[in-house]
């Protein structure tokens, strides 16, 4: 029976992790766990060298005196050898492993690129770079690709630093201008025109989409199976000389899957248009960024971390009338939503759904307020089929809507929410109401992890939810809350107080992670040493996190 449950919480986890996210290395549980697991490769890989290739000789290199070497732990020999056989041994390693190497020390920062990408001089522009990524990512060879060729570094000179382009096995490319960076960025727009291709076996749901497309590829001009498809872009510190070239990238992965814009200084203007094939978009950290507006039909993830700025949302659904339930337009089940930082002073929440088929569009907004397109009525409409949810409580509290009910009894209202992480600046009584309010929308809850972050914008209290919220709903399938960032055990008591009764008659498991410290579980007192004392307190407990993993966007 315990195999069984075992093999069944293996496969739910394989279920809700993200194949994508295995491109950022720091969704490891911590940096010693990520030095354990890559030099229980390294290691053995070394040693099968030095038994198996003793004809090669490595004693003419010379060890280099950087200041990197110098500043080594004496311990750590596998760091002082030869650079040349660092290169050797990271070629041995799958791709990803590769990359994660360069957490381990300044020393093996720019190891993996050296070993695993081809440098490239003769290049001088950037438009010249996208050409020659095109060419490499068109010539991959899946089948017959040499063990170290994952890619291309370009040296562009004159001041712009370098672009590093590299593919990774899961189909996943990724453009870094970051060596390029700017004192002074200059505001630019970045426009992607999608060309994406239908999937080869057609669904209901693509079938109209396929018969009214009228450049759709004929399978005629599909690429052999052994060549590269580029399912997911990441496109790393784009500035104002190379969205151009980017731009012209783009409609030339007809592949594409999944999208994520990052660390981008200087993007005021992001649009996505034609992205009937793109299922998951991220932008993430990109500063000057004022609006973001997205145009498609697949759209199933959508990830933001920075402001909150216009967002402008156009679903397309090319289903035939009769069909009364469709999965077109904007049927998120994945939704991050992370505007810790504040707002503008502009920001607008909008998104619609064309249908041919019907007159006009059919608005997500069904609230007749003075601030629709601020409302959270909208908002809750876009994100009513999300399954994986981040949210923060000042934005929950600036966009609801006096005429939306608090009450549980409205089942029109509901989410699907099955994990939720939730942050705000502080805990007080009014800060945990409007949590309680939002829990109510959430019947079907499964874990909560709750964040507190004293640099997350401070919004005044509204006095919306004072007297709303009494005895929290209890949560029937709710397994686990964790919280963290509290000051002391105090406040953690506080909140545990005002989190027991989601559990109702089932017992509560709450766990608290103090910063940089290790991780409490709330359990019950067998003897209370005062009469009217508080039943349970925190506890030390060891591996506790194994069982009960944090939410699925903490570690973007």
């Amino acid at each position: 029976m315990e195999k069984k449950v075992g093999r069944k919480k293996i496969k739910q986890e394989k279920q809700r992790h993200d194949p994508d996210d295995d491109n950022n290395p720091r969704n490891t549980s911590s940096s010693s766990g990520l030095k354990d697991y890559v030099f229980h490769q390294i290691i053995p890989s070394f040693m099968y060298i030095w038994k198996h290739d003793q004809e090669k000789s490595y004693k003419h290199v010379d060890v280099p005196k950087s200041s990197a070497k110098n500043n080594m732990d004496p311990n750590d020999f596998i760091s002082h050898l030869p650079d040349d056989i660092l290169h050797h041994i990271i070629s041995l390693l799958p791709f990803k492993s590769a990359v994660r190497t360069s957490f381990l020390s300044t020393h093996w920062k720019h190891l993996w690129k050296e070993a695993l990408l081809d440098s490239v001089h003769d290049v001088i522009t950037i438009a010249a770079a996208i050409t020659a990524i095109t060419s490499f990512v068109d010539d991959f060879d899946t089948r017959h690709r040499p063990r170290n060729k994952w890619g291309l570094i370009f040296e562009l000179g004159h001041g712009r630093g370098s672009l590093v382009a590299s593919i990774s096995s899961n189909s996943s490319l990724k453009l870094d201008f970051s060596a390029g960076k700017q004192e002074f960025p200059m505001p630019f727009d970045l426009f992607l025109k999608m060309n994406i291709a239908p999937p080869n076996r057609l669904s209901r749901r693509y079938m109209f989409d396929w018969l009214l497309e009228e450049n759709h590829p004929s399978q005629s001009e599909q690429p052999p199976s052994n060549t590269m498809r580029v399912k997911s872009l990441h496109l790393i510190s784009v500035s104002h000389l190379s969205n151009m070239a980017v731009s012209s990238l783009v409609p030339k992965l007809p592949f594409l899957r999944s999208l994520t814009i990052a660390k981008c200084n200087g993007l005021q203007s992001l649009q996505i248009k034609e992205a009937k094939g793109l299922r998951k978009l991220v932008v993430l950290d990109c500063p000057h960024l004022q609006s973001l507006s997205f145009e498609g039909s697949s759209l199933k993830s959508f990830r933001y971390r920075g402001n909150l700025v216009s967002f402008w949302f156009r679903g397309k659904c090319n289903c035939f009338p009769l069909i009364r339930f469709c999965e077109c337009g904007l049927l998120l089940d994945d939704a991050m939503i992370d505007i810790r930082q504040g707002a503008l002073t502009q920001w607008t929440w909008d998104f619609e759904i064309e249908t041919p088929f019907s007159r006009g569009l059919r608005k997500g907004n069904h609230c007749d307020c003075a601030n629709k397109y601020k409302c959270f009525n909208s908002i809750l409409r876009s994100i009513k089929d999300v399954q994986s949810l981040t949210m923060c409580r000042w934005f929950y509290e600036t966009t609801m809507c006096k005429k939306l009910p608090f009450s549980s009894r409205c089942p029109e209202y509901y989410l699907s929410v099955l994990e939720l992480w939730w942050i705000d600046c502080s805990m007080e009584r009014e800060s945990i109401n409007a949590l309680l309010c939002f829990l109510k929308l959430c019947p079907n809850l499964k874990r909560l992890n709750i964040t507190l972050d004293p640099k997350c914008y401070n919004l005044p209290s509204t006095g919306k939810f004072s007297t709303s919220v009494i005895v929290p709903d209890k949560l029937d399938d709710l397994k686990v809350v964790k919280i963290e960032g509290f000051a002391n055990e105090e406040k953690e008591n506080f909140m545990a107080r005002r989190l027991i009764p989601l559990f109702g008659e089932n017992n509560p498991v709450i766990i608290s992670k103090p910063n940089g410290k290790c991780s409490k579980h709330l359990v019950k007192m067998a003897k209370l040493e005062k009469k009217g004392k508080y039943p349970y307190k925190f506890e030390m407990v060891e591996n506790v996190d194994e069982n009960f993993p944090d939410h699925v966007h903490i570690n973007i």
